[in-house]
């Protein structure tokens, strides 16, 4: 009984220590909050976005980010809403591009360009400057006014090229065999496990895909640099800008500059004198200062986010998952005031029973009246082509990543690794010959083999239906553009995979006309996290991924991930692009 008590009270005691410690974060973060001064925008103002931060879909709310100093970007929507704000708002003179890299994809560059040229025809500035420029944030630049870069700093304008990263002679020497099953002869996301290089098919595609977005890369340069496509992509044939200089030899650039001359050039644009402090106010800060306009209706478009991998049951907060999608969209359908909902793609896919699962809710949703608009990102490929297919338009941008209509399995044979780099044998007795398949501890059997293949036919099968019948084609029609084949946006609307080139705002204003509402409220559907849930569950997810990226590198903790995900979802059936490409 002593024993008893000492543990009671121990555990007790541990609990107050615990909650209190709750309370005093709670009480930290309620008075950072209550003393947190607004931010004023001010007068004569420059709206500074720095292209190396990404502007995600969607911004989750971190409990304790009024505890530090950190600047959070709004979300991708708010972001665009913010720059067609700025555009009548007499306090923002321009607009400050840091150019030094460019985080964000292809496809969201572009909805970012066509804010920026609208913000541009409202006759105020735009300025963009780098200490060094990459390509792909010249890509975005472009569009600029004017365009600087450092004197001893780097232009980069070299082509694009797309790497793979291969891992069979790795998995040779660790004796693993992946056995792998397929239907669709470009589905190439197993490759890195079966060959060493790209199989013609694949180099095929992605040699297509690869040379529509650098096209439309020097198309758009070229508009705005008023100079020929052909001319631009000679400069990158031969090499020609190795340096700062080059690319304003070369009309690319308006200037060479310091950071401090560079300064004096928007004060002379905004009549300072050479000593005043300009007036810089981030994206962050607008969105702190700024009141967006709204209409308050009964009437609501619902915003639904579908970005990251498609996983079954529940996942993390960056990724799709089935429980949490199938009770959010539940909740919207049973909403009478809902009329329309826009779905948001950014998504590489990933398992096609949690596709599946997604999808019916959706086609409930539309059998209950509401307007279905798909919005697809940068990506919006096989899972995440599956759950758009039935909608009633989709819109892309040129360079969206989509198709993919394919599907894949995994079971890898580890017994040989077990047995001569490990010493573990295993042995089994089974009442039935299927008992235990799959068994990543033996060679899967010819029957097990072909119930394996004809599983993946079934559900590419169903994959082909889904999307004959949402885009009301022919069965062999839609197999002769599947196969697992990648496409661009541009390509997607002209094999009737996709309706019409436009973006997120696009789709939405879209959705209010065949809705019928000349007034909506446009809510987005994402659940709130609570304090507590941050604490024990997302906070420490985050720390960690943060850690590993920032030791890894962005792309490299990419496919870390990837390989992760791989090995926790062994012999399912997958509709996703696994493979992580590097694009130069």
């Amino acid at each position: 009984m002593k024993n008893f008590f000492k543990t009671f009270f121990a555990s007790f005691l541990a609990l107050v220590v615990f909650f209190g410690l709750i309370l005093l974060v709670a009480f930290g973060i309620a008075g950072a909050v209550i003393s947190k001064d607004k931010t004023v925008v001010g007068s004569n103002a420059v709206l500074v976005i720095d292209l190396t931060k990404a502007l995600q879909e969607q911004v989750s709310e971190d409990p304790l980010q009024s505890l530090t100093k950190e600047e959070k970007n709004p979300d991708f929507l708010t972001a665009l809403r913010l720059i067609e704000h700025a555009g009548t708002d007499t306090a923002i003179k321009g607009i400050y591009l840091v150019a030094k890299g460019n985080a964000n994809g292809f496809a969201n560059s572009d909805e970012l360009r066509n804010a920026l040229t609208q913000f541009k025809n409202s006759g105020k500035f735009i300025y963009a400057y780098g200490d060094y420029i990459t390509q792909k944030a010249y890509g975005l630049v472009s569009v600029s006014d004017k365009i600087y870069c450092h004197p001893k700093g780097m232009f980069e304008w070299q082509g694009m090229s797309v790497e793979y990263i291969f891992f069979k002679n790795l998995i040779d020497k660790l004796e693993i065999k992946p056995q792998i099953f397929y239907a669709g002869k470009f589905k190439s996301a197993t490759e890195p496990f079966r060959t060493t290089e790209m199989s013609p098919a694949n180099k095929i595609q992605t040699s297509v895909w690869l040379n529509d977005l650098y096209g439309d890369m020097l198309k758009k340069a070229a508009g705005a640099r008023k100079k020929s496509a052909d001319s631009l992509k000679a400069y990158a044939d031969d090499y020609r800008l190795m340096r700062p200089e080059d690319a304003f030899m070369y009309g690319l650039i308006d200037g060479v500059k310091y950071d401090d001359e560079f300064k004096s050039i928007i004060r002379t644009k905004l009549k300072l004198d050479q000593d005043e402090k300009i007036n810089f106010i981030t994206l962050a800060g607008y969105n702190d200062a700024t009141t967006l306009p709204s209409t308050y209706s009964k009437d609501k478009i619902a915003l639904v986010t579908a970005e990251g991998d498609i996983v079954y049951g529940k996942g993390s907060p960056d990724q799709i998952a089935s429980d949490q999608f199938l009770s959010l969209l539940r909740k919207i359908r049973l909403d009478k005031s809902v009329k329309a909902i826009v779905l948001r793609v950014n998504s590489p896919g990933g398992s096609s029973f949690a596709s599946e699962i997604i999808w019916r809710e959706l086609e409930l949703c539309k059998k209950e009246g509401k307007k279905l608009i798909v919005s697809m990102g940068n990506v919006a490929a096989s899972g995440g082509y599956y759950i758009s297919c039935n909608a009633d338009k989709i819109f892309v941008q040129p360079n969206t990543i989509t198709g993919s209509i394919g599907v894949f399995s995994i079971v890898p044979d580890f017994s040989t690794f077990f047995k001569n780099k490990l010493g573990i044998t295993f042995d089994r007795i089974a009442t039935s010959p299927y008992a235990d398949a799959p068994s990543v501890t033996r060679t899967m059997t010819e029957g097990e083999k072909r119930i394996m293949q004809n599983e993946v036919d079934h559900i590419y099968q169903d994959f082909l239906g889904r999307v004959a019948d949402g885009r009301k084609m022919k069965i062999a029609d839609v197999d002769s553009i599947a196969q697992g084949r990648v496409w661009t946006g541009a390509r997607a609307i002209k094999i009737g995979l996709a309706d019409s080139i436009g973006g997120l705002q696009d789709a939405i204003k879209y959705a209010a006309k065949v809705a019928g509402m000349k007034e909506y409220k446009l809510k987005k559907y994402t659940e709130p996290q609570s304090m507590l849930d941050y604490l024990l569950n997302t906070f420490g997810q985050e720390l960690t991924a943060s850690k590993m990226e920032k030791e890894l590198g962005v792309e490299e903790y990419k496919i870390v991930k990837r390989i992760q995900q791989i090995k926790s979802e062994t012999g399912e059936v997958k509709a996703m692009i696994p493979f992580e490409f590097m694009i130069h």
